[in-house]
């Protein structure tokens, strides 16, 4: 395992920490803090451990770290939106999570490609890039899909408007996830 990856393991998993103790308000969840970015490198380790056998754990365990940071600025740029246009649901919220799904996804591209699948050529970028574009409009089809459906159900468990609205963003990462996975694995950054 290489330096980087134990550097942006520990970023990612104190910036998904720091997301949700923001989130959801609560003193106690402080101590994510400190559990989440050394979760994130033992979990990382055992997947490159396995990895030496077989290449696709450690690949997911990058895809992972790599699509929950896409994940909190898709979520924070959904929330900057929501903010300042005070649109928590309907069409303009799906309008808003497209946006902030797409802007995510185009900086995914380069650490998918780079570092997750490792794919150093450069031949053949734009084919490449059309392809990803493909299986990406195809995620953000499930992402906006299951995220509106449960934002447009209305808030449950008492939660305000803006919390339930990141809670729909939330419930389309993993569909999203294997979906985009399996496409840019099989389709896109095949060796």
């Amino acid at each position: 395992m290489k330096k980087s990856d134990i550097i942006i393991a520990l970023a990612t998993g104190e910036i998904v920490a720091l997301y949700f103790i923001n989130l959801f308000k609560m003193p106690v969840l402080w101590s994510l803090a400190i559990i989440f970015p050394l979760l994130s490198v033992f979990c990382l380790w055992i997947a490159y451990l396995i990895g030496k056998k077989f290449l696709f754990i450690y690949q997911f365990a990058k895809f992972i770290l790599i699509g929950a940071l896409a994940t909190i600025f898709d979520l924070g740029v959904l929330s900057f939106f929501i903010k300042y246009a005070g649109v928590e649901a309907g069409i303009n919220y799906s309008i808003f999570k497209g946006v902030s799904f797409i802007v995510a996804t185009i900086a995914k591209y380069f650490a998918d490609k780079f570092w997750a699948f490792e794919k150093k050529e450069t031949t053949e970028a734009g084919k490449e890039f059309g392809k990803f574009f493909i299986v990406t409009m195809i995620g953000l089809g499930v992402n906006v899909g299951i995220a509106s459906v449960v934002v447009n159900m209305g808030p449950k468990f008492g939660m305000a408007l803006d919390t339930w609205a990141n809670i729909g963003g939330i419930a389309a990462v993993l569909p999203t996830f294997i979906w985009n996975f399996v496409g840019y694995k099989f389709l896109v950054f095949k060796k």
